[in-house]
């Protein structure tokens, strides 16, 4: 029997989008209605940023970045379309190619010139494919411990993937939630973690049957962004934590044959997410990297 539990999410996050300066948006996108963060303008010399969060995850999955990005950049961050405070429907489809189909019929309607995509986890899988479709034409990648790269440099990235990665990534009960925060970080726990988990476990045991909905659809085409990545792609940077259990670090050696050109951070003692771990130091790579192509 599960014991009801007040949701204190909701508050916390309005008050966090007030700390960030950052304005609450809404789309309609593909039937559904997605929301999303808002930081700046675009304009000369403001490169547009778009931050799509992980499996299980949201928006303010970026709040700490917020923080550390220059403030004269144009940041958006959407709740990507299953997730957060966006629409999910039961009966959608929402493998990686499906959700870059929608983000890029999102980014499609905003001022797009001088566009740069980040991706942490799923959202990296996500981004990787929207980088190579027609008409976008980003000035820069960056993967964050990216979803949808084989394990082997030398894999078959046209065969089908099966994981039990959804054993740790959806949480049914609480034991579950706090297996999760631990699994996500470098697999130490602590005390954000431990409050985090307090935080949004009410919300995320709310959403089981949409996560393993949404699983499902990820791994049924689970290498899809790896046949997009190739020695063309866009200016690329990788970031990676060396205590991923999610994505495991030697995912970062089939970068080194199929994108020879890619910028690549290994963050030591970090795990799955180096935004939220290492905040400082992966805010400083991406920042040096997006100054670069901005133009």
């Amino acid at each position: 029997m599960r014991i009801p539990t007040p949701n204190l999410w909701p508050a916390a996050r309005t008050g966090q989008r007030f700390l960030l300066n950052a304005r609450r948006r809404e789309a309609r996108v593909d039937g559904h209605n997605m929301v999303f963060l808002e930081r700046g303008r675009p304009g000369p010399g403001h490169p547009t940023v778009v931050l799509i969060h992980g499996f299980a995850a949201m928006k303010e999955n970026w709040g700490l970045w917020l923080q550390k990005l220059p403030r004269h950049w144009h940041i958006l961050a959407p709740d990507l379309p299953g997730f957060g405070e966006s629409d999910y429907r039961p009966d959608d489809c929402y493998r990686y190619e499906s959700q870059a189909r929608r983000l890029g019929e999102w980014l499609a309607t905003r001022d797009t010139d001088n566009v740069h995509l980040v991706g942490s986890s799923m959202g990296g899988a996500i981004a990787a494919v929207l980088a190579h479709r027609p008409g976008l034409a980003p000035r820069s990648l960056t993967l964050m411990n990216s979803a949808g790269i084989p394990e082997q440099a030398d894999a078959d990235i046209h065969r089908p993937v099966k994981s039990d990665r959804d054993d740790i990534l959806i949480p049914r009960d609480w034991k579950g939630v706090y297996r999760m925060f631990n699994s996500v970080g470098n697999g130490k726990q602590t005390v954000s973690g431990m409050a985090m988990a307090g935080l949004l476990g009410p919300d995320l045991l709310g959403r089981t049957d949409a996560l393993q909905h949404i699983f499902r659809d990820m791994v049924a085409d689970g290498l899809a962004p790896a046949r997009h990545l190739n020695p063309e792609s866009p200016p690329l940077q990788v970031q990676w934590g060396d205590r991923d259990v999610i994505t495991p670090t030697r995912c970062v050696e089939w970068f080194n044959s199929a994108t020879p050109h890619a910028e690549i951070h290994v963050f030591r003692g970090v795990g799955h997410l180096p935004m939220l771990e290492t905040p400082g130091r992966s805010a400083r790579a991406l920042t040096s990297f997006v100054d670069r192509y901005s133009g």
